[in-house]
């Protein structure tokens, strides 16, 4: 038996790929964007990880999200056990999805309108607030996200053509909440353990990934050594929020997220966005002293040697 790493991004593998060799743990990367799928062969035995990332798309990978969820379908109709699965694949593409399950579960979320197609943007921007923020429903690496701080300034966007155009055709309309400070809190979990919190200096835009290896247009996403600053631990970090988090993950199936949320100036603590397919900032886990790449391969570990037990005790048919 072996973990297998559903991915479609190369760049993003090595610091998991490096923790699970460290970790003498068997694993093989599967990259999904297309190809066929015998739906009445026996999947592989094992553990799956599911990496699937909401801006696959942008990397050329239209067809990776798809092929993930029949992926996924087949492994969990076989019984095979799946971290982040087809449930919480879901929840990585559609952040309509995420919003609903966090008010669901009582966390509070910014006040958010979907918009599905473009004729009805200008009419439900009017009843929004100002300003607003605009932001893709499948998003990852701040796509679409951008203020507007009047509705005229809003519509000459629209007709300038500029305006990205979301993958599932679905927009977002969002409340623009005036921090006290300019950075929002990322709080990690693996496992359904707290792993730590980071903050993420907001005051240069929301592309905010916090791989080393993270391309974001033709810019180069502010981590690792290049520019420390933008992201920092936040040390003895300890809110009732993060129970929230972890039991919220608990009931999705969530193996491994990340949680961002934004304060308000009145206090209240805005959650925006729960990411399934989480990296780890290398200058964040010096300061805590923890890898996250590390804890998801023991955690990773402990679901193969479960896996490899219940099939050692598994009477034949």
């Amino acid at each position: 038996m072996k973990v297998h790493v559903i991915h479609e991004n190369p760049a993003w593998l090595p610091p998991f790929a490096a923790a699970l060799d460290e970790a003498g743990v068997p694993w093989e990367e599967w990259f999904l964007d297309g190809g066929a799928l015998d739906l009445d062969a026996p999947p592989p035995q094992g553990v799956f990880y599911s990496r699937m990332s909401a801006s696959s798309h942008t990397r050329g990978h239209v067809l990776a999200k798809d092929h993930t969820r029949a992926v996924l379908s087949w492994l969990e109709a076989a019984g095979r056990r799946v971290v982040n699965g087809r449930r919480v694949l879901e929840l990585e593409m559609s952040k309509v999805d995420q919003l609903t399950a966090l008010r669901a579960a009582g966390i509070d979320t910014p006040r958010t309108v979907a918009v599905v197609g473009a004729d009805e943007l200008v009419a439900q921007a009017r009843r929004m607030p100002l300003p607003f923020i605009t932001k893709h429903n499948q998003g990852g690496k701040g796509l679409g996200v951008r203020r507007f701080d009047t509705l005229e300034a809003f519509e000459a966007h629209l007709r300038s053509g500029d305006a990205d155009v979301p993958v599932d055709g679905i927009t977002l309309l969002q409340e623009y909440v005036a921090a006290p400070d300019p950075f929002i809190t990322r709080v990690e979990i693996v496992g359904g353990e707290f792993l730590y919190a980071l903050a993420a200096d907001t005051s240069g835009g929301f592309e905010l990934c916090p791989a080393d290896a993270c391309a974001v247009g033709d810019a180069f996403c502010p981590t690792g050594e290049a520019a420390p600053a933008v992201f920092r631990l936040r040390e003895g970090f300890d809110d009732p929020i993060v129970a929230s988090y972890i039991g919220f993950a608990r009931r999705w199936g969530i193996g491994v997220a990340g949680f961002e949320f934004i304060c308000t100036r009145d206090g209240r603590k805005l959650t925006y966005d729960v990411n399934t397919n989480t990296n780890y900032n290398p200058d964040v886990e010096r300061a805590a002293g923890v890898s996250g790449a590390a804890t998801v391969a023991r955690y990773l570990a402990g679901l193969l040697a479960d896996a490899e037990r219940a099939d050692a005790l598994a009477v034949p048919a």
